[in-house]
Parts: C-alpha cells; structure tokens; sequence
C-alpha cells in the first residue's frame, strides 16, 4: 500500500499517522509538508531567498521527525517531499504525479459552524478520487465500525479494509441504516399494513446484508458479532452509533467523482460529524 501523509508538524496530523499505523503496518509512506505563504497580504515585504530559507528548515525538521516516527511505528518510508505555497494545491500537485492508495491526514476539530470549514483536509477529499484517511484525535485503534448500505460502494469498501487493514484482534462493528417508511410519500404513508410490509422487507435486505459481511469477513478470520440496524437518517445514526460504541474508525466507501461526493454524500456528513477516524474507500 502506498500512502501519502499530509502534516504540518501538528500533533493532530502525527495522531493521524500513529493511528493509521495499528491498522496498517505494512505501507510504504510518502510525506509531504506543506509550508503556507499564500495568507500574507500582497503589501507585505520579505526577502524571498530568506523567507525560503526559513520555511526549507521548517520542513525539514518536520519531514526528519517524520521518518523517525513512521519508521519506530514499523512502518516503511518513502519520499521525503517540501512545498512552499499554498497547501491544498501542492497536496492536490502531487497527488496528481504519483499513484497512492490511500491520503493520510488529520483535521482539527472545529466547533458549530466552524466545523470542518476551510479545513485542508476537507478541501483535499472534495477535490481529489484518492481514497482518504482522515483522523481528528489519538484513539484506542481497537473498535472499527463498518457502514454498511449493500451497494457496491459499501461491498467495496469492505473489500478494501479487508484488503489494507489489519483487523486481527480488532473489534468488530457492523451498522446499516434504512429509511424510515412513513417518509416515503403520503399516501403510502396512511396504510398501517403497507409500512408493514415495507419495513419487515427493510429489515430481511438489512439482515442478509449484514450476514454476507460477516460471512466475508469470517474467510479471513475475523468476527463481527456486534451489529445494528438502524433507522432515520444515516449519516446522524452512524455518528450516534460510532459514538455510543466509542468507536475508533469508521469505514465507508463512495463513488470517484468530486461532484457527486460534493453535493450528497453520507460518507461525506460522516466526515464531518463523527468524532472517530473515518476512511473512505474510492
């Protein structure tokens, strides 16, 4: 797996590694660090050579930090890479000239309607199809949680934790949301035995497709005996759940396409909600 890890010396974005690391030990990891000039005001004078300078050794020392805790957590290092200028477009830059399987980041948690606004990590998984590691504080990295709704986002998803992760002495969580019947549409809405009907199908569909994760999950030896089916809507009951369980990541899937995720996403609100990491598979 080749991982590309996004930090600015935050403690938040080393928590994202350290995280990352106890479900996956085998990546080899790219790191990138960004140092932003693009806020100052064009009136503001500097000589450019020794604003330079001075960013290059703040990178620096940030980039060797990182290869000492990528290789202690056993992890492999790979490219060691400096950029001074505005951040999401030099992460999105070299997105573009190398093939990663994955983003590495982490995000501070904003508050109300600051939350998750002008955020860098926000902005890379809007505008790039990479599938993303986003984490907002240092967890347990023992309770993993998979969103499940049986399309093949889901389906792949779940083959790709499988693939990546390492679930070995993990505990294992499977959620699956339906919509509420009575929100159908009215007429439907006022026949008792209609919702009825409606909702003991929901609940047969949820049922196999919680069964066909466990039994995918059981041909690589791991268990998923803990499992809800909710109902309302999914994003708000995922994050209760992941909460409620004190749950450590969240793995989600969506389709490639920045538009689609931009514009209605439940792995896009689960982002910006959930206190837990969350992957998203592409």
């Amino acid at each position: 797996m080749k991982v590309l890890f996004c930090t600015d010396g935050s403690d938040i974005s080393f928590s994202a590694l350290h995280n990352f690391a106890r479900w996956q030990r085998e990546a080899v990891v790219d790191v990138i660090c960004a140092i932003d000039w693009s806020f100052m005001p064009e009136t503001f004078t500097i000589e450019i050579s020794e604003f330079e300078n001075s960013c290059s050794n703040i990178a620096s020392g940030i980039l060797e930090r990182a290869r000492d805790e990528i290789e202690d957590l056993g992890l492999k290092f790979g490219e060691k890479i400096q950029y001074c200028g505005e951040t999401v477009s030099g992460i999105l830059e070299q997105i573009n000239k190398v093939e990663y399987d994955l983003i590495l980041m982490g995000s501070h948690g904003k508050k109300g309607l600051q939350r998750w606004l002008g955020s860098v990590s926000r902005d890379i998984v809007n505008n790039s199809d990479i599938s993303a590691y986003v984490s907002k504080k240092r967890n347990n990295h023992h309770k993993v949680l998979f969103a499940a709704d049986g399309s093949a986002n889901s389906r792949f998803a779940a083959s790709e934790a499988i693939k990546y992760l390492d679930l070995r002495d993990k505990e294992i969580y499977i959620c699956i949301v339906l919509e509420n019947p009575n929100l159908l549409f009215l007429e439907g809405a006022l026949d008792t035995h209609w919702l009825m009907e409606i909702e003991n199908e929901q609940n047969k569909y949820a049922t196999r497709i919680i069964l066909e994760l466990q039994e995918k999950l059981r041909q690589y030896n791991f268990n998923a005996d803990k499992f809800a089916i909710l109902q309302g809507n999914p994003a708000e009951k995922i994050t209760e759940f992941a909460r409620k369980e004190d749950i450590d990541l969240i793995i989600t899937g969506t389709q490639p396409g920045k538009k689609k995720f931009l514009e209605s996403s439940v792995s896009k609100r689960v982002l910006e909600i959930a206190p837990s990491d969350v992957v998203i598979f592409r």
